[in-house]
């Protein structure tokens, strides 16, 4: 009974146009944010904070980017940790090279040369599609993981391709405890997530969704498919990249070039594909199952009594996500996103059945 909108008349297309239209939704999510942007810092421990939400937030990031090119644009990318690889190299270089550089122009300037890298390896999209599109951008995954391995430039003479990151400081404060990165983390997905939602929801958006539905269609009424598909690389691979440099500066620290390897570009599609493609909403609960599924599993086999080791747990995680993931494609191809969806408006009409 406590989620209607009985009553909340609207009288300008404004605030029927709004992101969310429901009084009680925009409860919830200022809710929602107080506790994170409050509560959490104040009450949560540095493990909390460093193993579980910091990695989270991140790979929502990176989701989130991902989920505008195959969810929203219907182009299927298997590159994304290649893109996170760019942007975490080239903020690395920025910030080495030219001393003094900001932080946030150096993420900045990361997702720009990763939008650019984006593009390039985008144009097979104009001429191919599905499977075949995949495979390309396969191809650029291979080529990023050989050139950070063995072009020593990028790595700063590095001969392994491991590199440490720099000290991070933001308007003079040193981002060096875990509180501090929850923090920068959760305001940048917080900034870049509402950017997507306002984007998507605009003439982007529509021809973004358009060229998914059906190119020919979409060019017959007037958008460019070369526009849309580009500039839905590009859009990605910007915030691709800005995942990926603060993968490798705030949770990593010291990386090499296979922390951003194939598994990293196939654990990011299964989230969106979990949580739901074509949803802001998705790649944050694709996220939350992809962090606290291994620790699920663990304490699972300890409440049963059995004793895993590491690999088995792992390879355990694998299968289940291969399960998970026939089993939303055949139950709801929509994700959990649509479950929460569903549920809202089932909620709306309880205890009504109709």
């Amino acid at each position: 009974m406590l989620y209607r909108e009985n009553g909340q008349f609207k009288t300008r297309y404004v605030d029927d146009a709004q992101i969310f239209p429901i009084r009680q939704d925009r409860l919830f999510i200022g809710a929602v944010l107080l506790i994170a942007f409050v509560a959490v810092p104040l009450l949560g421990s540095d493990y909390l904070l460093r193993a579980l939400l910091v990695p989270f937030l991140i790979l929502a990031l990176a989701a989130i980017g991902l989920n505008v090119l195959v969810g929203y644009c219907g182009q299927i990318s298997l590159a994304t940790g290649a893109f996170m690889a760019v942007g975490a190299y080239a903020a690395f270089n920025l910030m080495v090279r030219l001393p003094g550089m900001p932080l946030l122009i150096a993420l900045v300037l990361a997702g720009l040369i990763a939008a650019l890298a984006g593009m390039v390896f985008g144009l097979p999209s104009l001429r191919i599609r599905g499977l075949y599109l995949a495979v390309a951008t396969l191809a650029a995954q291979f080529f990023s993981d050989w050139v950070f391995a063995h072009v020593p430039w990028l790595t700063n003479g590095s001969s392994s391709g491991s590199v440490t990151a720099p000290q991070l400081q933001v308007f003079g404060f040193v981002i060096d405890s875990p509180t501090r990165k929850y923090l920068f983390c959760l305001v940048i997905l917080s900034v870049l997530a509402l950017l997507v939602k306002n984007l998507v929801r605009g003439r982007k958006g529509r021809e973004w969704m358009a060229t998914r539905d059906m190119d020919v269609a979409a060019s017959v009424i007037g958008i460019s498919p070369v526009r849309a598909k580009l500039s839905a690389f590009a859009v990605s691979s910007f915030i691709v990249g800005i995942a990926g440099a603060l993968w490798a500066f705030v949770h990593l620290g010291s990386w090499e070039p296979a922390a951003f390897n194939i598994d990293l570009s196939l654990k990011l599609l299964f989230m969106i594909i979990i949580g739901g493609l074509g949803s802001v909403m998705g790649s944050l609960f694709g996220a939350a199952f992809i962090v606290l599924l291994p620790i699920f599993l663990n304490r699972l086999l300890s409440f049963l009594g059995l004793q895993a080791s590491t690999s088995f747990i792992s390879h355990l995680e694998l299968m289940t996500f291969g399960v998970l993931i026939v089993l939303f494609l055949i139950a709801e191809p929509h994700g959990m996103a649509k479950l929460w969806s569903t549920a809202k408006n089932k909620l709306r009409l309880w205890p009504f059945p109709h």
